[in-house]
């Protein structure tokens, strides 16, 4: 029906009102973070790290390939115990997809479900990233909605991201996410590895 749609749509979308960490970021799910590359050494003095830390990710994902950006993962302990965090709370996690591209297989993007699933059941917050956190983050993010039920399908977690992506402030350069007509299709033809109950709201 029209309405539980719009419900549910509602739902997701309270994450709106919710403290961006950094300005080209949103927050998908409670416990899910939608970003660009969360670090660059020519600005160490105030690393995005920080701001993702301070808002709870304690789990990152990492879609970009081996040697497309300057790795991070060392840095990510630093500035976790500058802020006091254990460093057995942080997990990083890689995935690499080539840019503009999709996942090498369905089983490869399985792998990425699971980490969220189990990070879920934990209640952990966790931060999917490519480069520019647009068209691999999106598409990664679509299949997540779809696979945790907060979108019925490929089509409703599409319309969900389109509405948070708005909030970005890459959005009036780029204003889609995914970032490709295949990326956008991969998300419409993803399903749940296991039928899922839709999340009641």
């Amino acid at each position: 029906m029209q309405a539980d749609r719009d419900q549910r749509l509602l739902a997701a979308l309270g994450n709106s009102i919710r403290p961006r960490p950094i300005v080209n970021s949103y927050w998908a799910t409670p416990h899910l973070l939608a970003c660009e590359y969360p670090w660059t050494p020519k600005n160490p003095s105030k690393p995005k790290l920080d701001a993702l830390l301070k808002a709870g990710v304690r789990s990152y994902i990492d879609l970009t390939e081996d040697g497309e950006l300057s790795p991070y993962a060392s840095q990510l302990l630093v500035r976790a115990s500058l802020l006091n965090i254990d460093e057995k709370e942080i997990e990083y996690h890689r995935f690499p997809i080539r840019d503009r591209s999709l996942p090498e297989s369905v089983e490869f993007t399985r792998k990425i479900m699971a980490v969220l699933r189990d990070n879920e059941e934990r209640g952990r917050i966790t931060a999917v990233h490519c480069r520019g956190g647009i068209g691999r983050t999106g598409m990664v993010i679509g299949c997540w909605l779809v696979e945790s039920g907060y979108a019925k399908d490929g089509e409703e977690a599409l319309e969900i991201i389109a509405r948070e992506w708005r909030g970005v402030a890459k959005c009036v350069i780029y204003p889609h996410s995914p970032e490709t007509g295949p990326q956008f299709e991969f998300v419409l033809n993803f399903h749940p590895e296991k039928p899922r109950e839709q999340l009641a709201f």
